[in-house]
């Protein structure tokens, strides 16, 4: 399915398209079948270098990541989106929280780009996905250009337990927040989904130092671009901090009005920062 979208959200010809293609963007959406499931993805821009954007928990590209796939760079980049297994479009299977479920999403993000036939590329995570991102940065060296990440972490503090058993009751929520999740999945399979984030999550802190992914972020050899939100109330400042000092020669960013969803809140400075990054 592909679908043209202009400036003030009037269709236009593909005559149109090329003739001003600042104003207008062809976004293709479609399906992949990769390690047993479907994968939903959005694809849009026609520059060589290809970048996989991998969204937070509970979320899709069509939530998550809005302003990248309509104004990132289309003539530098190839942006391609994606629902994780059990998010978003990507249903069935019911989303599940296994232990090893970030490596699972890191090995489905690297398949789903090895079939859509495009061998190298650049990952940009948020929240969940930035840790996806670290995982498929460190296991597969050889494939990713660069790494941009923010809100996103690599242990599992008991200061991050209290944040999320505080969120864990999604009544609490304002309606802004609740009703994309709600209008995605339905209010009963919502709450179930987000109840088991919570505590898939927090298993990790049963682990050693609560550790996600610590001992994969040595391995991680591509240049890394860490962003953060000074004002972002679901991670703690030493979650970059900790991952700056860990990844060999990466970069930290503070964004002093930033929030958790900075990348929407801020989309301009946030894609001009990343399409500096990936350009050098």
């Amino acid at each position: 399915m592909a679908l043209l979208f202009c400036g003030r959200g009037l269709r236009c010809t593909k005559n149109a398209m090329r003739d001003a293609q600042h104003y207008c963007t062809s976004v293709v959406s479609g399906s992949q079948h990769v390690n047993g499931v479907d994968l939903f993805y959005q694809q849009t821009g026609s520059g060589k270098h290809a970048v996989l954007l991998l969204p937070g928990a509970l979320g899709s590209a069509e939530t998550d990541f809005g302003p990248q796939l309509k104004s990132l760079n289309k003539e530098h980049f190839t942006v391609i989106g994606w629902d994780p297994r059990g998010y978003g479009r990507s249903r069935p299977p019911e989303r599940d929280f296994p232990l090893d479920f970030f490596e699972r999403d890191a090995q489905d993000a690297v398949d789903l780009m090895q079939a859509l036939r495009i061998p190298k590329f650049s990952l940009l995570g948020w929240s969940d996905g930035g840790i996806t991102a670290l995982i498929a940065a460190a296991k597969n060296p050889s494939l990713i250009n660069k790494t941009v990440v923010w809100g996103s972490n690599a242990f599992v503090s008991p200061q991050d337990l209290k944040i999320y058993n505080a969120i864990r009751d999604v009544s609490l929520w304002s309606e802004r927040m609740r009703r994309p999740m709600e209008d995605m999945y339905g209010e009963e399979l919502f709450i179930k989904t987000w109840e088991g984030w919570v505590d898939g999550i927090g298993q990790f802190a049963q682990r050693p130092e609560g550790s996600i992914c610590i001992e994969m972020l040595p391995h991680i050899s591509c240049p890394t671009l860490i962003i953060h939100g000074v004002k972002d109330p679901m991670v703690p400042s030493f979650h970059p901090e900790y991952l700056l000092k860990h990844i060999k020669g990466s970069r930290l960013h503070l964004m002093s009005e930033g929030k958790h969803n900075l990348h929407l809140r801020f989309a301009a400075e946030f894609n001009k920062l990343v399409e500096d990054f990936l350009s050098q």
